[in-house]
Protein backbone atom coordinates (compact mmCIF):
# COMPACT_ATOMS: atom_id res chain seq x y z
CA UNK A 1 0.00 0.00 0.00
CA UNK A 2 1.39 3.40 -1.01
CA UNK A 3 0.85 6.02 1.66
CA UNK A 4 0.90 9.76 1.22
CA UNK A 5 3.62 11.47 3.23
CA UNK A 6 1.90 13.94 5.55
CA UNK A 7 3.01 16.65 7.95
CA UNK A 8 1.68 16.03 11.46
CA UNK A 9 0.70 19.24 13.23
CA UNK A 10 -0.09 17.22 16.34
CA UNK A 11 1.44 16.83 19.81
CA UNK A 12 2.58 13.26 19.15
CA UNK A 13 2.94 11.06 17.32
CA UNK A 14 4.52 13.81 15.28
CA UNK A 15 6.60 14.46 12.20
CA UNK A 16 10.04 12.94 12.72
CA UNK A 17 13.23 13.50 10.75
CA UNK A 18 14.25 11.06 8.05
CA UNK A 19 17.37 10.23 10.04
CA UNK A 20 15.34 9.28 13.15
CA UNK A 21 13.24 6.94 11.01
CA UNK A 22 16.36 5.51 9.38
CA UNK A 23 17.83 4.72 12.81
CA UNK A 24 15.17 2.03 13.22
CA UNK A 25 16.35 0.07 10.19
CA UNK A 26 18.50 -2.26 12.31
CA UNK A 27 17.77 -5.30 14.42
CA UNK A 28 19.54 -5.34 17.77
CA UNK A 29 19.34 -7.99 20.46
CA UNK A 30 17.86 -6.82 23.74
CA UNK A 31 20.60 -8.65 25.72
CA UNK A 32 23.41 -7.47 23.44
CA UNK A 33 26.18 -5.48 25.13
CA UNK A 34 25.81 -2.70 22.57
CA UNK A 35 22.13 -2.34 23.42
CA UNK A 36 22.81 -2.35 27.16
CA UNK A 37 25.34 0.47 26.67
CA UNK A 38 22.74 2.34 24.61
CA UNK A 39 20.18 2.07 27.42
CA UNK A 40 22.72 3.45 29.92
CA UNK A 41 23.60 6.37 27.64
CA UNK A 42 19.95 7.27 27.09
CA UNK A 43 19.18 7.14 30.82
CA UNK A 44 22.03 9.60 31.48
CA UNK A 45 21.02 11.85 28.59
CA UNK A 46 17.45 12.13 29.86
CA UNK A 47 18.74 13.12 33.29
CA UNK A 48 20.79 15.91 31.70
CA UNK A 49 17.71 17.23 29.89
CA UNK A 50 15.92 17.32 33.26
CA UNK A 51 18.79 19.35 34.70
CA UNK A 52 19.98 16.66 37.14
CA UNK A 53 22.31 13.67 37.38
CA UNK A 54 22.72 10.57 39.51
CA UNK A 55 24.89 12.37 42.06
CA UNK A 56 21.83 14.49 42.94
CA UNK A 57 19.82 11.36 43.71
CA UNK A 58 17.82 11.00 40.48
CA UNK A 59 17.57 8.07 38.08
CA UNK A 60 15.81 7.51 34.78
CA UNK A 61 13.40 4.58 34.77
CA UNK A 62 12.55 3.53 31.20
CA UNK A 63 9.14 1.97 30.62
CA UNK A 64 7.67 0.21 27.58
CA UNK A 65 4.49 1.79 26.22
CA UNK A 66 2.92 5.21 25.84
CA UNK A 67 3.24 8.06 28.31
CA UNK A 68 0.05 7.00 30.06
CA UNK A 69 1.72 3.67 30.92
CA UNK A 70 4.41 5.59 32.81
CA UNK A 71 1.82 7.77 34.56
CA UNK A 72 0.00 4.64 35.72
CA UNK A 73 3.27 2.98 36.69
CA UNK A 74 4.17 5.95 38.86
CA UNK A 75 0.81 6.34 40.59
CA UNK A 76 0.30 2.63 41.16
CA UNK A 77 3.83 2.19 42.52
CA UNK A 78 4.53 5.21 44.69
CA UNK A 79 1.17 5.93 46.40
CA UNK A 80 0.75 3.77 49.53
CA UNK A 81 -2.72 2.75 50.76
CA UNK A 82 -2.42 5.24 53.62
CA UNK A 83 -1.27 8.13 51.38
CA UNK A 84 -3.48 10.98 50.18
CA UNK A 85 -3.12 12.45 46.68
CA UNK A 86 -4.31 15.86 45.45
CA UNK A 87 -4.69 16.08 41.65
CA UNK A 88 -4.79 19.46 39.88
CA UNK A 89 -6.99 19.25 36.78
CA UNK A 90 -7.49 21.77 33.96
CA UNK A 91 -7.76 19.40 31.02
CA UNK A 92 -8.23 15.83 29.85
CA UNK A 93 -4.80 14.60 30.94
CA UNK A 94 -5.23 15.81 34.51
CA UNK A 95 -8.57 13.99 34.45
CA UNK A 96 -6.76 10.88 33.22
CA UNK A 97 -4.55 10.97 36.31
CA UNK A 98 -7.74 10.95 38.39
CA UNK A 99 -9.11 8.01 36.35
CA UNK A 100 -5.95 6.02 37.07
CA UNK A 101 -6.08 6.89 40.77
CA UNK A 102 -9.71 5.76 40.94
CA UNK A 103 -8.95 2.50 39.13
CA UNK A 104 -6.26 1.61 41.68
CA UNK A 105 -8.38 2.60 44.66
CA UNK A 106 -6.07 5.39 45.78
CA UNK A 107 -7.16 7.98 48.32
CA UNK A 108 -7.36 11.17 46.26
CA UNK A 109 -9.17 14.43 45.68
CA UNK A 110 -9.39 16.67 42.61
CA UNK A 111 -9.10 20.44 42.44
CA UNK A 112 -10.41 21.36 38.98
CA UNK A 113 -10.60 24.65 37.08
CA UNK A 114 -11.69 25.34 33.46
CA UNK A 115 -9.30 24.46 30.65
CA UNK A 116 -8.24 28.05 29.98
CA UNK A 117 -7.36 28.80 33.61
CA UNK A 118 -4.60 27.78 36.01
CA UNK A 119 -5.08 26.87 39.66
CA UNK A 120 -4.42 29.61 42.20
CA UNK A 121 -1.36 28.70 44.21
CA UNK A 122 -2.82 30.04 47.46
CA UNK A 123 -5.78 27.66 47.08
CA UNK A 124 -3.42 24.74 46.34
CA UNK A 125 -1.52 25.63 49.51
CA UNK A 126 -4.72 25.87 51.54
CA UNK A 127 -5.97 22.47 50.36
CA UNK A 128 -2.64 20.74 51.01
CA UNK A 129 -2.39 22.25 54.47
CA UNK A 130 -5.96 21.60 55.45
CA UNK A 131 -6.24 17.93 54.55
CA UNK A 132 -2.72 16.56 55.15
CA UNK A 133 -2.04 15.29 51.64
CA UNK A 134 1.15 13.32 51.06
CA UNK A 135 1.35 13.74 47.25
CA UNK A 136 0.49 16.37 44.66
CA UNK A 137 0.06 15.52 40.97
CA UNK A 138 -0.23 17.94 38.05
CA UNK A 139 0.33 18.30 34.30
CA UNK A 140 3.03 20.73 33.18
CA UNK A 141 1.76 21.50 29.65
CA UNK A 142 -1.87 20.35 29.32
CA UNK A 143 -2.16 18.91 25.81
CA UNK A 144 -5.90 19.52 25.81
CA UNK A 145 -5.35 23.24 25.23
CA UNK A 146 -1.62 23.98 25.33
CA UNK A 147 -1.93 25.85 28.62
CA UNK A 148 1.33 25.97 30.61
CA UNK A 149 0.88 25.37 34.31
CA UNK A 150 3.13 27.05 36.95
CA UNK A 151 4.77 23.90 38.29
CA UNK A 152 7.64 25.81 39.92
CA UNK A 153 5.14 27.56 42.21
CA UNK A 154 3.31 24.34 42.91
CA UNK A 155 6.55 22.48 43.57
CA UNK A 156 7.56 25.03 46.19
CA UNK A 157 4.11 24.76 47.76
CA UNK A 158 4.27 20.96 47.77
CA UNK A 159 7.69 21.06 49.46
CA UNK A 160 6.46 23.49 52.09
CA UNK A 161 3.60 21.10 52.86
CA UNK A 162 5.88 18.01 52.93
CA UNK A 163 4.27 16.53 49.80
CA UNK A 164 5.94 14.54 47.07
CA UNK A 165 5.37 16.18 43.68
CA UNK A 166 4.43 14.10 40.61
CA UNK A 167 4.47 15.92 37.26
CA UNK A 168 3.16 14.75 33.89
CA UNK A 169 5.68 16.54 31.65
CA UNK A 170 4.65 14.60 28.57
CA UNK A 171 4.20 17.59 26.25
CA UNK A 172 6.93 19.78 27.70
CA UNK A 173 9.97 17.57 28.31
CA UNK A 174 12.70 18.51 25.85
CA UNK A 175 10.78 21.54 24.51
CA UNK A 176 10.50 23.70 27.62
CA UNK A 177 13.48 24.14 29.99
CA UNK A 178 12.97 22.19 33.19
CA UNK A 179 15.06 22.05 36.37
CA UNK A 180 13.73 19.03 38.24
CA UNK A 181 15.91 19.45 41.35
CA UNK A 182 15.00 23.08 41.95
CA UNK A 183 11.26 22.90 41.21
CA UNK A 184 11.40 20.36 43.03
CA UNK A 185 9.79 17.31 41.39
CA UNK A 186 10.08 13.79 42.80
CA UNK A 187 8.70 12.03 39.71
CA UNK A 188 8.83 13.62 36.25
CA UNK A 189 6.98 11.59 33.60
CA UNK A 190 7.43 11.92 29.83
CA UNK A 191 7.73 9.96 26.59
CA UNK A 192 9.94 9.66 23.53
CA UNK A 193 7.45 10.83 20.92
CA UNK A 194 6.78 14.46 21.76
CA UNK A 195 9.36 17.25 22.17
CA UNK A 196 12.22 14.75 22.05
CA UNK A 197 10.97 13.98 18.50
CA UNK A 198 11.35 10.23 18.73
CA UNK A 199 8.66 7.67 17.91
CA UNK A 200 5.91 6.16 20.10
CA UNK A 201 6.49 3.12 22.29
CA UNK A 202 8.77 4.27 25.11
CA UNK A 203 8.04 6.36 28.20
CA UNK A 204 10.20 7.19 31.21
CA UNK A 205 10.21 8.61 34.72
CA UNK A 206 12.93 10.82 36.20
CA UNK A 207 12.62 9.53 39.74
CA UNK A 208 14.00 10.52 43.12
CA UNK A 209 15.88 7.31 43.78
CA UNK A 210 15.77 7.44 47.59
CA UNK A 211 12.00 7.97 47.66
CA UNK A 212 11.34 5.23 45.11
CA UNK A 213 13.64 2.63 46.66
CA UNK A 214 12.35 3.24 50.20
CA UNK A 215 8.80 2.19 49.34
CA UNK A 216 7.54 -0.58 51.62
CA UNK A 217 4.00 -1.29 50.47
CA UNK A 218 3.03 -4.14 48.18
CA UNK A 219 3.10 -3.34 44.42
CA UNK A 220 -0.26 -3.18 42.65
CA UNK A 221 0.96 -4.49 39.28
CA UNK A 222 3.76 -6.64 37.89
CA UNK A 223 4.64 -5.05 34.54
CA UNK A 224 4.07 -1.47 35.74
CA UNK A 225 6.08 -1.76 38.97
CA UNK A 226 8.35 1.27 38.67
CA UNK A 227 10.54 0.25 41.59
CA UNK A 228 11.24 -3.21 40.22
CA UNK A 229 11.91 -1.69 36.79
CA UNK A 230 14.65 0.47 38.30
CA UNK A 231 16.06 -2.47 40.23
CA UNK A 232 16.25 -4.44 36.98
CA UNK A 233 17.95 -1.61 35.09
CA UNK A 234 20.50 -1.13 37.85
CA UNK A 235 21.23 -4.82 38.34
CA UNK A 236 22.09 -5.77 34.75
CA UNK A 237 21.28 -2.76 32.57
CA UNK A 238 18.33 -4.56 30.99
CA UNK A 239 14.56 -4.21 30.88
CA UNK A 240 12.65 -6.82 32.88
CA UNK A 241 10.46 -7.56 29.84
CA UNK A 242 11.03 -7.24 26.09
CA UNK A 243 12.08 -3.66 25.30
CA UNK A 244 11.06 -1.72 22.15
CA UNK A 245 14.51 -1.97 20.60
CA UNK A 246 13.76 -0.06 17.40
CA UNK A 247 12.05 2.75 19.32
CA UNK A 248 15.12 3.06 21.55
CA UNK A 249 17.41 3.25 18.50
CA UNK A 250 15.22 6.06 17.17
CA UNK A 251 15.34 7.90 20.51
CA UNK A 252 19.14 7.68 20.58
CA UNK A 253 19.26 9.47 17.22
CA UNK A 254 16.59 11.96 18.28
CA UNK A 255 18.61 12.89 21.38
CA UNK A 256 21.66 13.45 19.18
CA UNK A 257 19.60 15.78 16.98
CA UNK A 258 18.35 17.66 20.05
CA UNK A 259 21.97 18.39 21.02
CA UNK A 260 22.77 19.48 17.46
CA UNK A 261 19.85 21.94 17.57
CA UNK A 262 21.27 23.65 20.64
CA UNK A 263 19.64 21.55 23.32
CA UNK A 264 16.31 22.36 24.91
CA UNK A 265 16.90 26.11 24.51
CA UNK A 266 17.47 25.83 20.77
CA UNK A 267 14.47 23.61 20.24
CA UNK A 268 12.27 25.85 22.40
CA UNK A 269 13.27 28.77 20.19
CA UNK A 270 12.10 27.00 17.03
CA UNK A 271 8.82 26.01 18.67
CA UNK A 272 8.34 29.65 19.70
CA UNK A 273 8.85 30.78 16.11
CA UNK A 274 6.37 28.17 14.87
CA UNK A 275 3.82 29.31 17.42
CA UNK A 276 4.16 32.99 16.54
CA UNK A 277 3.68 32.33 12.81
CA UNK A 278 0.69 30.09 13.54
CA UNK A 279 -1.15 32.46 15.88
CA UNK A 280 -0.62 35.47 13.64
CA UNK A 281 -1.90 33.58 10.60
CA UNK A 282 -4.88 32.05 12.38
CA UNK A 283 -5.95 35.45 13.71
CA UNK A 284 -5.89 36.82 10.15
CA UNK A 285 -8.17 33.94 9.10
CA UNK A 286 -10.69 34.72 11.85
CA UNK A 287 -9.86 32.03 14.45
CA UNK A 288 -9.62 32.76 18.16
CA UNK A 289 -7.19 31.15 20.62
CA UNK A 290 -8.99 29.45 23.50
CA UNK A 291 -6.26 30.19 26.05
CA UNK A 292 -5.04 33.73 26.75
CA UNK A 293 -1.61 34.30 25.24
CA UNK A 294 0.16 34.83 28.57
CA UNK A 295 -0.91 31.33 29.70
CA UNK A 296 -0.03 29.52 26.47
CA UNK A 297 2.87 27.26 25.76
CA UNK A 298 4.52 27.05 22.35
CA UNK A 299 3.69 23.34 22.16
CA UNK A 300 0.08 23.11 20.96
CA UNK A 301 -2.70 25.68 20.52
CA UNK A 302 -6.48 25.24 20.75
CA UNK A 303 -8.54 27.40 18.37
CA UNK A 304 -12.28 27.94 18.64
CA UNK A 305 -14.33 27.98 15.46
CA UNK A 306 -17.66 29.36 16.63
CA UNK A 307 -18.68 32.08 14.18
CA UNK A 308 -16.59 30.85 11.22
CA UNK A 309 -19.07 30.74 8.30
CA UNK A 310 -19.80 27.25 6.92
CA UNK A 311 -17.34 25.56 9.28
CA UNK A 312 -17.67 21.82 9.92
CA UNK A 313 -14.65 20.26 11.61
CA UNK A 314 -14.92 16.79 10.05
CA UNK A 315 -14.88 18.28 6.55
CA UNK A 316 -12.17 20.77 7.48
CA UNK A 317 -9.99 17.95 8.85
CA UNK A 318 -10.42 15.89 5.68
CA UNK A 319 -9.69 18.81 3.35
CA UNK A 320 -6.43 19.44 5.21
CA UNK A 321 -5.56 15.74 5.29
CA UNK A 322 -6.12 15.55 1.52
CA UNK A 323 -3.56 18.34 1.24
CA UNK A 324 -1.05 16.37 3.34
CA UNK A 325 -1.64 18.24 6.61
CA UNK A 326 -2.90 16.52 9.80
CA UNK A 327 -4.25 18.46 12.81
CA UNK A 328 -5.95 17.36 16.05
CA UNK A 329 -9.64 17.56 16.99
CA UNK A 330 -10.67 19.40 20.13
CA UNK A 331 -10.84 17.69 23.51
CA UNK A 332 -13.08 20.16 25.34
CA UNK A 333 -16.66 19.25 26.24
CA UNK A 334 -17.77 22.87 26.47
CA UNK A 335 -16.11 24.50 23.45
CA UNK A 336 -16.09 23.89 19.70
CA UNK A 337 -12.38 23.86 18.98
CA UNK A 338 -9.52 22.05 17.29
CA UNK A 339 -5.80 21.91 18.08
CA UNK A 340 -2.64 22.53 16.09
CA UNK A 341 0.76 21.36 17.31
CA UNK A 342 3.97 23.33 16.76
CA UNK A 343 6.38 20.53 17.69
CA UNK A 344 8.14 17.76 15.82
CA UNK A 345 10.39 18.23 12.80
CA UNK A 346 8.43 21.31 11.72
CA UNK A 347 9.66 24.78 10.89
CA UNK A 348 8.03 28.18 10.26
CA UNK A 349 7.85 27.45 6.54
CA UNK A 350 5.78 24.34 7.31
CA UNK A 351 3.43 26.42 9.47
CA UNK A 352 3.14 28.80 6.52
CA UNK A 353 2.18 25.92 4.24
CA UNK A 354 -0.46 24.82 6.75
CA UNK A 355 -1.94 28.33 6.84
CA UNK A 356 -2.22 28.36 3.05
CA UNK A 357 -3.98 24.99 3.18
CA UNK A 358 -6.35 26.24 5.91
CA UNK A 359 -7.25 29.31 3.87
CA UNK A 360 -7.90 27.14 0.81
CA UNK A 361 -10.03 24.70 2.85
CA UNK A 362 -12.10 27.53 4.32
CA UNK A 363 -12.68 28.96 0.85
CA UNK A 364 -13.77 25.56 -0.46
CA UNK A 365 -16.13 25.01 2.49
CA UNK A 366 -17.69 28.45 2.20
CA UNK A 367 -18.10 28.35 -1.57
CA UNK A 368 -19.91 25.00 -1.37
CA UNK A 369 -22.39 26.50 1.10
CA UNK A 370 -23.51 29.18 -1.32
Amino acid sequence: MVRQEKLLFTPGPLTTSATVRQAMQFDLGSRDSEFIRLIADIRKALLRIAGVDSSQGFETVLMQGSGTFAVEATLSTVIAPSDRLLILVNGAYGSRIADIAACHGLQFEVYEVPGNQVHKNEIVDSILRGKKFTHLAAVHCETTTGILNPIAEWGATAKMNHCEFIVDAMSSFGGIPLDVANVPIHYTIASANKCLQGVPGLAFVIANRERLMSLQHKPRTVSLDLRQQLIGLESNGQFRFTPPTHVILALDKALEELIDEGGVGGRAGRYHDNHEVLCCGMKRLGFQEYVDRELQSNIITAFTYTGIPGFAFSRFYQLLSDRGMVIYPGKLATEDCFRIGNIGNLFPKDIGSLLVAIEDALGQMQSSDR
